[in-house]
């Protein structure tokens, strides 16, 4: 399995910036920037781009609501020249609480939308003259859409991409938009992954995706994202573990209203819907400090590689039994030098 570094997007990115060569030579194959209501990530995967040299660098996850296709399509091919072919495209719908409310726009049509910009980034990285007739993008812009039908005329794209075939990979927890994953897309990128469920939870979806795959795409990756720290030190362990309560806490009760956040109606599919609904209801509540107490430790251990080193070992081997190719990490020991030696033996594992 490979191993790609989640870089945090709440400060301190010059700093990580810097450190990346030890990422590199620690045996991280991938270095991932997040965007959600925070600097953009594109102008920073570039800083990235410049400051690494054999890693790849991804997207994580850029939505498919607040840019254009032919945007998204452009900005991939441009860090995808940027970094010698290095690029991933890592898309997907975000959610109303980004979409709605920090973008201003509809949250609508997640998977169909992602369908289509899936296609068009495809026409335009081919350099082929951009027409495309869609449910959600009509291009060129037709007046009976609202276009002014003066100029509206199929382009291509001026420069030559350095690969016409930049991987794509969605982030996707719905059921739909796992199956699109799995359909059309070189990886699949979830969260608050269990990999003990994953089959029950995810294996329709996959196998009804996979039944469609075009046999010009390679076999799909599966790439969670996973909160680590290896470490026998008990103290250590006990700061690591209360801040990956306090995200799951975050997800699973803040991460939308109730009856509309994805986590926490995942959690409730692994079988924890009692403990889901008392997160949500805390965490709702102001109560922020007791939503955290309230994760299981049971949730905590199955989705967060937090332990000692024959724990994290036993927890890599139930990734990979489940058909995980990947591991996006996202190391939170408190020192550069701990994060370095965590992800060092991670990619040990992994291998």
């Amino acid at each position: 399995m490979d191993v790609g570094l989640l870089m945090s997007y709440a400060g301190g990115f010059a700093e990580a910036v810097r450190g990346l060569p030890d990422y590199e030579a620690a045996g991280v194959g991938n270095v991932l920037l997040p965007e959600a209501y925070t600097f953009d990530s594109v102008s920073q995967l570039g800083y990235v781009a410049a400051r690494t040299e054999k890693a790849g660098v991804a997207s994580s996850i850029l939505n498919v609501y607040s840019r254009t296709p032919a945007l998204l399509a452009m900005t991939a091919a441009g860090l995808d020249f940027v970094s010698g072919g290095r690029f991933t495209l890592g898309i997907g719908a975000s959610g109303p609480q980004v979409v709605e409310g920090f973008h201003g726009l509809p949250y609508r049509a997640p998977v169909a939308r992602a369908r289509e910009v899936i296609e068009i980034c495809r026409t335009v990285w081919r350099r082929e003259p951009l027409a495309h007739e869609g449910r959600h993008f009509q291009v060129p812009l037709t007046p009976q859409r609202g276009g002014s039908g003066r100029a509206g005329r199929p382009l291509r794209l001026v420069n030559h991409p350095v690969r016409p075939d930049i991987p794509i990979v969605l982030a996707a927890l719905g059921a739909k938009s796992v199956e699109l994953a799995a359909e059309l897309c070189e990886g699949w990128q979830p969260t608050l992954y269990l990999p003990e469920a994953a089959k029950e939870v995810f294996g329709p979806s996959l196998d009804a995706g996979r039944a469609c795959r075009p046999a010009h795409l390679p076999a799909l990756r599966i790439l969670p994202d996973i909160k680590l720290c290896v470490s026998e030190d008990e103290r250590e362990l006990a700061e690591a573990r209360a801040q990956v309560r306090a995200y799951l806490a975050l997800y699973v009760g803040g991460m939308g209203a109730r009856g509309g956040n994805f986590y926490n109606a995942l959690v409730s599919r692994y079988g924890f819907e009692g403990p889901a609904a008392r997160i949500e209801e805390l965490y709702q509540a102001g109560h922020k400090a007791e939503a955290a107490a309230a994760v299981p430790d049971r949730l905590l251990d199955g989705v967060a590689l937090v332990g000692p080193r024959s724990f994290v070992a036993e927890r890599v081997s139930a990734l990979r039994e489940s058909g995980v190719t990947g591991i996006n990490a996202a190391p939170v020991a408190g020192t550069h030098e701990r994060r370095v030696r965590d992800m060092a033996a991670l990619a040990e594992l992994a291998a």
